[in-house]
């Protein structure tokens, strides 16, 4: 009987024990949920929305605004001077080259003679139908006669005329052996050299119509709707820095491959080229877009975002689309305005912490000066 009581007595101090041995995990595992459940403290702001200035960024090739092709009007001839090369700006009807002229000079000299002999002819005839027609007043010369005397006359005025014509073509052919620039601009190619036999209507430059340049502007399909013509640009390049520029026409066209249209923006100044690569930043004028502090916006796996605020007090990192960025404010797309965003503390944040706004500074009371002692 007695071990019976002293058995019971063991099992009794053993549960009681056990109960104080589960009382105290339950109070650790209490402490660890409180620790867990702690928040850290940060600031919010609203995202508003607001008319900002937009600027679409394209980029593409720098080419002629238009390129006239210089060829020769007249064949066979030998180039004895060439006064231009690539590079070189010229006005229009300046020289660019001057082939060999003897022979049409010497071509002129005789339709030169060929019309004063035909002249002379036309003076004769006309004296003789004068003659006749006199004549056949007075009754001695037969109607016959004056016909003849009359088709004399008409047939030397033709030769006149025909010989004038001849001069006039031999003048044309050697106005047309010194070929000179049709439009004033900037050479860019040459393909004739001294001693060159030249063939009629083959190119011999290319000059870029007064000097002006654009840039085929690659812009995508998303902004084709922004872009008009008339707006003012930024032109840079890593080779030649910046100027201005505007854009002259957009094409109604967009390729189906990538997607892009084209905006041709004329330059203004600069040193750039034909065929050089540049970037455009073109204003579109203002445009409503939801607005954030710049410090808001993080990166995360190389995605743009911002934590925003729940209902229950958890922030949630929501991906965004910079549209145009401040040192103070940046433009975004995907949030929608009135959502609350953490600024302070959002660098340490993870997606779906549990955060504590923290309480808006109150300012300071003005205290009124102290009256001057007198």
């Amino acid at each position: 009987m007695r071990n019976m009581r002293t058995g019971a007595a063991v099992v009794v101090i053993g549960l009681a024990l056990a109960a104080c041995g589960g009382e105290g995990d339950a109070k650790k595992a209490d402490t660890k949920a409180g620790a867990g459940a702690s928040s850290q403290t940060v600031s919010v702001v609203t995202a508003s929305l607001q008319n900002l200035p937009r600027t679409v960024t394209a980029s593409g090739t720098v080419s002629a605004w238009e390129e006239v092709p210089v060829g020769a009007e007249t064949g066979g001839l030998t180039a004895t001077g060439v006064y231009v090369d690539e590079g070189t700006w010229v006005r229009q009807g300046q020289p660019l080259v001057q082939m060999n002229d003897a022979l049409l000079r010497a071509q002129l000299r005789q339709q030169q003679a060929a019309v004063q002999t035909a002249e002379a002819n036309a003076a004769r005839d006309q004296a003789a139908l004068g003659r006749a027609q006199e004549l056949k007043e007075r009754g001695f010369l037969s109607q016959a006669s004056l016909d003849t005397a009359l088709a004399n006359h008409r047939a030397s005025s033709a030769n006149v005329a025909a010989a004038q014509a001849s001069l006039s073509e031999t003048r044309t052919r050697l106005s047309q052996a010194i070929i000179k620039a049709p439009v004033s601009g900037l050479v860019i190619s040459r393909s004739v050299t001294r001693g060159q036999i030249i063939a009629a209507g083959t190119e011999l430059f290319r000059i870029v119509r007064d000097g002006r340049l654009e840039l085929d502007a690659q812009v995508p399909e998303t902004d084709m709707a922004l872009v008009r013509a008339g707006q003012g640009a930024v032109i840079s390049s890593d080779q030649v820095g910046e100027t201005t520029g505007r854009v002259r026409i957009v094409t109604p066209e967009v390729d189906a491959e990538t997607r892009l249209g084209t905006a041709r923006i004329a330059i203004t100044g600069g040193a750039f080229r034909p065929g050089m690569f540049a970037r455009a930043r073109i204003q579109v004028g203002d445009q409503p877009a939801v607005t954030v502090p710049t410090a808001a916006v993080l990166y995360r796996e190389n995605r743009a975002g911002v934590f925003v605020m729940g209902t229950d007090s958890r922030a949630r990192f929501q991906p965004v689309t910079v549209l145009s960025r401040t040192v103070d404010s940046t433009a975004v797309s995907g949030l929608a305005a009135g959502s609350r965003v953490v600024v302070a503390g959002a660098g340490f944040l993870g997606d779906g912490d549990r955060v504590t706004v923290a309480a808006a500074a109150r300012p300071a009371p003005v205290r009124a000066a102290a009256p001057a002692k007198k």
